[in-house]
């Protein structure tokens, strides 16, 4: 037989899904979309998972993703924020807010073309 478990402790012991609140999908989609103009990004992905949340950037759709720009659950990462970008293994950039990434994806990291 099967066991039996209360739901009203089972409810206590389950976590939210991280997810990017709809200011922050704005912030991603606008920035994603200055980029595709520009010609520098092709496609993305959005993946939520196990504590955190991504946005995958493409140069194009049969490329590895030039940037994952993750969300994570708060105080995942420690004090230096709960926002990372990063490119494969290497982490590039991390902060408190998504402002603060959008502002420096779009000023700062740019592909160079060659």
């Amino acid at each position: 037989m099967g066991k039996l478990v209360r739901l009203s402790e089972e409810k206590g012991r389950r976590r939210e899904p991280v997810c990017f609140t709809r200011t922050e999908i704005n912030q991603l989609l606008a920035l994603y979309s200055r980029r595709v103009k520009r010609g520098e990004w092709r496609d993305y992905a959005i993946r939520l998972g196990s504590g955190m949340a991504s946005f995958i950037v493409f140069k194009s759709a049969l490329d590895r993703p030039l940037y994952t720009i993750a969300k994570f659950r708060p105080g995942t990462l420690g004090k230096d924020g709960d926002f990372l970008v990063s490119q494969g293994a290497r982490r590039l950039l991390q902060a408190q807010k998504m402002d603060e990434i959008v502002a420096r994806l779009d000023h700062q990291l740019r592909l160079v073309q060659g």
